[in-house]
């Protein structure tokens, strides 16, 4: 039931909590009549402030109410009591309780303007020195400084989350950087919306046909298409964009400012049967990722024994044949200092990869292992029987930088690993590509393994698909499906899908069955049966644990919020003895199978005793325990325990069933996948076959034939706009850096 949003004013009482990264706090509101537990971004608050909130009650049985706050003006204490319980709060680094009534005694009602305008008058009270007077001065500048920032940003729309970080990055100078350029808001770091930032620059006085508005759209443009997968974009696609984001700017005037910044090189652009315009950040990591690629093709690895022999001695020693595919892939491996590994399942690509691993440690090369997430990572060491790490674990974060993501690992302290192996190498994405060959030692073996029909990273780049289009590294496709294999119908299933015909969807006695239903509802009650009742019955299967049900599309009847929520109510109801938290989309409640939907890297989490930082878009975990006191919940990450507050929910999202892209690099017992009606353009050849390979035992399709072929048919690839095979083409047969933009 929706519920009404009031507005409540009252005196902070008490801070009991707060999230100095994101500004989510909980605080103890003084109404007059009651204490009200009161939650929400409420960064910088402190006992002592007078506020007026907008928001929602929430009640609990065992808790009481609590209000939820929405939005809220403060205004600084007034009176010599509010004002003494204010800097007693700790609201400023260095007074205390003691101190905090010889100011007030001092100056009266009058202390915050005194504080405030002339903190140099500190010096006049008992206790204070000149030089206590001058570090308090300081302290009081950040105060103040960070409060008039949060309140005039908030004021156009800002959201607290987002004032914070602009405080962090900016400090003191925050207004001044803002005022002079508001669509620097726009920018990763910070996240806002273009039209906030718009509507806050023309009220402060940029011209609407300032150079500064005109590229903040140019830029909003390009990153937004980031999100779309692509590094770059057609430059007379980005100036109608950007001309028709700033409606009263003529497409010609943003082509004028392109060029401009094109000298400046605020903008790069490369040449192909178009211009196609780039942010730096994305122009220099494709172009590092070729010079590095070419130097790396030029240090040959020829091993000193006799590589056909060592083969053959790991066929005798595990009494198997590699087929001449297999063969030529581990001869490349150990000759080679880049080799790119591919093909479908049943292949045979393990096989072949524990042959590699093998024969480079018997010529004493120290191996790194990884994959782009946590599931992928777990899968590649179960079944290669070494330690793996994800990318960002194996780089290690490097947690002293706030400005942009940065790694441990790089050209100044390499990985000390000979050989690095990257598998789900689909998934890696072009900044994550680039952060690990700068972290890989020069002379480092490359050894990357993935499927190049699956779909593409969901970060920004093509990379796998870009190597391998290039024809510049060395590439082997394991094409035959092994006996064994072949008698899996997902395996066969999966292989007529990516040539382009239709599955086979009348065997009843195999791992992959199709089951016709006729319209949305009856899909989504026999998906519902088959996760809650039919497959844990007959197969012993765990519906959290063992099943997955992957969906094409987010929305819709048979998108992930409608699937997820009949699915929590068929196996994660409400009960009297469960806590549950109300977010933006969904209730979350203890026992619920949840999501991570971005990186955060400032997560911390435990492991059996061993400490670590970071959680993962992908990542899947449970949540054990929900504090509403305290506004956290307590999650577990494959063993790895962590807690969120709150505010982090927006991170998280149900994950009974899952989008297909969301499924990447991971492996589940059982697949559901419910294939009816929906958008068709989220319908296509390479979607399905990701999904079908997700399965290990059993696949089931739920849904229309018709439909099941229309994807088939569908062989529009993921189209990515990207300069990697570009650059990567141009500086191997040029032998350098040899191109120009």
């Amino acid at each position: 039931m929706r519920q009404d949003v009031v507005c409540i004013s009252g005196i902070v009482d008490d801070v009991t909590f707060v999230n100095p990264e994101t500004g989510f706090a909980v605080i103890e509101l003084n109404t007059g009549e009651e204490i009200l537990p009161v939650v929400g971004e409420l960064y910088g608050i402190s006992a002592g402030e007078e506020l007026r909130l907008t928001g929602t009650y929430a009640s609990h049985p065992k808790f009481g109410r609590q209000f939820k706050a929405l939005a809220y003006e403060r205004s600084m204490p007034s009176g010599a009591v509010a004002i003494r319980k204010f800097l007693s709060s700790g609201a400023v680094k260095g007074i205390g309780a003691v101190l905090a009534g010889r100011i007030v005694d001092q100056f009266g009602d009058d202390t915050l303007e005194i504080l405030e305008q002339t903190p140099g008058r500190l010096s006049e009270v008992r206790g204070i020195s000149p030089k206590k007077a001058e570090t308090l001065t300081l302290e009081l500048q950040q105060l103040f400084g960070m409060r008039t920032v949060m309140m005039f940003l908030t004021s156009y729309g800002i959201t607290p989350a987002e004032a914070v970080r602009v405080w962090k990055k900016w400090g003191v100078i925050s207004l001044d950087v803002v005022k002079d350029n508001p669509y620097l808001l726009c920018g990763e770091d910070i996240g806002a919306d273009f039209k906030k930032a718009d509507d806050l620059a023309l009220a402060v006085g940029i011209a609407p046909d300032s150079g500064k508005r005109i590229f903040g759209a140019v830029a909003h443009v390009l990153r937004h298409n980031l999100r779309n997968g692509h590094t770059c974009l057609a430059r007379e696609k980005v100036t109608l964009l950007a001309s028709r984001l700033l409606e009263s700017v003529s497409q010609d005037e943003v082509e004028l400012d392109v060029d401009r910044r094109l000298e400046d090189e605020e903008l790069f652009f490369i040449l192909r049967n178009k211009e196609y315009l780039f942010l730096p950040g994305y122009y220099m990591a494709e172009r590092y990722i070729a010079l590095r690629l070419s130097l790396m093709l030029q240090n040959k690895c020829f091993t000193q024994r006799n590589i056909d022999r060592m083969i053959n001695d790991v066929e005798s020693s595990k009494g198997i044949q590699y087929e001449s595919l297999q063969r030529e892939a581990i001869r490349q491996a150990l000759s080679q200092s880049i080799l790119i590994l591919t093909g479908g399942p049943g292949t045979g690509k393990t096989t072949t990869l524990n042959a590699i691993i093998d024969l480079l440690e018997q010529e004493g090369l120290t191996i790194a292992i990884a994959a782009p997430t946590g599931r992928a990572a777990k899968r590649v060491s179960e079944v290669t029987g070494r330690e793996a790490k994800t990318i960002h674990r194996l780089l290690e974060v490097d947690f002293g930088s706030r400005e942009q993501l940065q790694f441990v690992h790089n050209e100044n302290d390499p990985l000390r690993a000979d050989a690095v192996i990257i598998d789900e190498m689909s998934m890696v994405d072009t900044l994550l590509f680039e952060s690990l060959l700068r972290g890989c030692k020069m002379g480092c073996k490359l050894i990357l393994v993935g499927d190049s029909d699956q779909l593409p990273s969901v970060g920004a780049g093509n990379i796998l698909r870009d190597l391998i289009d290039s024809g510049c590294i060395p590439t082997v496709e394991l094409k035959q499906v092994f006996r064994q294999a072949a008698e899996s119908l997902i395996v066969t299933n999966a292989h007529r899908i990516v040539g382009g015909e239709m599955p086979d969807l009348t065997v009843k006695n195999n791992d992959f069955f199709f089951m016709r239903r006729a319209n949305a509802s009856s899909v989504a009650q026999t998906v519902t049966e088959l996760v809650s009742e039919r497959l844990p019955r007959t197969y012993g299967y765990s519906p959290i644990e063992d099943i997955q049900v992957l969906t094409p599309q987010r929305k819709g009847d048979l998108g992930v919020y409608t699937l997820n929520d009949a699915l929590q109510q068929a196996l994660n109801p409400k009960t009297s003895g469960k806590r549950e938290y109300k977010g933006t989309f969904c209730t979350f409640r203890e026992g619920d199978k949840v999501l991570q939907t971005r990186n955060n890297y400032d997560i911390e989490w435990d492991k059996n005793g061993e400490k670590g930082m970071g959680v993962f878009n992908g990542d899947i975990g449970i949540i054990k325990m929900i504090d509403l006191p305290t506004a956290t919940m307590v999650l577990d990450f494959d063993d790895r325990v962590c807690t969120y507050t709150f505010d982090m929910v927006n991170e998280l999202e149900l994950a009974y069933a899952v989008t297909v892209h969301k499924s990447q690099g991971s492996e589940y017992d059982a697949v559901i996948l419910p294939i009816l009606g929906g958008y068709d353009k989220l319908y296509f050849r390479n979607l399905l076959y990701t999904a079908v390979t997700r399965a290990k035992r059993l696949l089931i399709i739920v849904g229309s034939e018709s439909r099941v072929m229309q994807m088939v048919e569908n062989n529009v690839k993921t189209l990515r706009y990207t300069g990697l095979k570009f650059f990567l083409t141009e500086t191997v047969h040029r032998g350098g850096d040899g191109y120009e933009s």
